[in-house]
């Protein structure tokens, strides 16, 4: 991919992960992302455009409100920088495929329900079903443009046998996961299907693990109890983006290991995803 589209796409990323603030914070308590303009959650003064630029703003006002002075949270510039940076991984990742729209879609909706579920314990429905609809959006368009349309017939099935399995985790011991995790299990496999069924495999694995040892090493502090709650759908949340981006390697590797694997073509193993 030529350096000046990954500039672009980086700075797309700055301008997603604003909205994606808003988001996060709008949408959690049914207000609008589009009305009224954004204005400090104190005073109430209208952010101008001058303090609304992705990061520069936050560093340029000291990390707080021109008007009233309250700071402003760190989450802001992160969300904002996250996701620029992981849009240019992307972006040099796959380059100039199909697959590409898909995976910016896909991200950008992870952070903003990782980011929800961090504040407040939430998988808003009003997020996952639109990241949901959109990713599978564009992944219809890459099949109609590579003519590969078995792999929609693969990401169904891996969405449904996410869905299915976490459904069955969540009526086993409701305690366990909440069913805003159930619904984000099927859109794990909806995100990352199209790549190979391991893809997704890796991704529960990855997050699964990642929550064990924050919950273990809480504990070990004396910062959690075992009855504390965790955001989980943050952990799966970085599970998935890990997968997206690097288990090629994982998949490769456990393929040759075990045998053909799914996507067993002879071709290489970047042709499926590149």
């Amino acid at each position: 991919m030529p350096p000046i589209l990954v500039v672009i796409i980086g700075l797309l990323g700055l301008a997603v992960g604003s909205f994606l603030n808003v988001a996060v914070s709008r949408v959690p308590e049914g207000r609008s992302v589009v009305r009224p303009r954004s204005a400090c959650p104190r005073c109430a003064t209208p952010i101008a455009p001058r303090d609304n630029i992705p990061v520069v703003s936050w560093l340029l006002l000291g990390r707080r409100c021109r008007a009233c002075r309250v700071p402003i949270p760190a989450r802001y510039p992160l969300m904002e920088a996250l996701t620029a940076l992981l849009f240019v991984a992307e972006a040099l990742h796959f380059g100039r495929s199909a697959t590409l729209p898909a995976a910016l879609v896909f991200t950008a909706g992870l952070l903003a329900l990782a980011a929800c579920d961090a504040e407040r314990f939430l998988l808003p429905r009003r997020l996952l079903y639109p990241t949901l609809g959109l990713t599978a959006a564009c992944l219809l368009t890459a099949a109609a443009a590579t003519g590969q349309w078995h792999r929609l017939g693969v990401t169904a099935a891996c969405a449904v046998g996410g869905f299915a399995v976490f459904f069955v985790l969540h009526w086993v011991r409701p305690a366990w996961l909440g069913f805003g995790d159930v619904r984000l299990a099927g859109l794990l496999g909806t995100g990352l299907g199209w790549l190979g069924p391991w893809y997704l495999v890796l991704a529960l694995l990855a997050g699964s693990f990642a929550g064990l040892l924050v919950g273990v090493a809480l504990i070990a502090a004396g910062r959690a109890t075992r009855q504390s709650r965790l955001p989980f759908g943050l952990f799966l949340a970085a599970g998935a983006i890990a997968a997206l981006l690097a288990g090629a390697p994982v998949v490769h590797w456990y393929e040759n290991l075990g045998g053909p694997g799914p996507y067993a073509t002879g071709e290489p193993l970047t042709t499926v995803h590149r």
